[in-house]
């Protein structure tokens, strides 16, 4: 069974990886690690001339045990990526679904 310390590594190692793909000069992506209330977040901030860019691309929460993606803005899925290195499936909760849809997908309802 995979500890807590092993969950805080794989989303901090992920969230580290997806912030080396930005693309453009303009962004700057921030990894947001709060290890003491298990919030996990990648943020995309910048300016194009005059248009301020900002949002939160990767947002996980560690509760009860359980690692609950809040968001997600990547094309891969960052529930994907935990399942390929070996975090159960009953061991991550999509709360960015409505909870009455969650029972319909592969992983835990909460």
């Amino acid at each position: 069974m995979a500890t807590l310390d092993e969950y805080r590594g794989h989303i901090q190692n992920l969230l580290t990886e997806q912030a080396k793909l930005v693309w453009d000069q303009c962004i700057q992506a921030q990894t947001i690690f709060d290890t003491e209330r298990d919030h996990y977040q990648l943020v995309y901030v910048g300016w194009r001339e005059s248009k301020r860019l900002y949002g939160t691309v990767l947002h996980l929460d560690i509760i009860d045990g359980k690692i609950w993606i809040q968001q997600d803005g990547t094309e891969v899925g960052i529930a994907n990526q935990l399942v390929k290195l070996g975090v159960p499936r009953q061991d991550i909760v999509l709360g960015l679904d409505p909870p009455k849809m969650r029972q319909y997908t592969e992983f835990a309802t909460g």
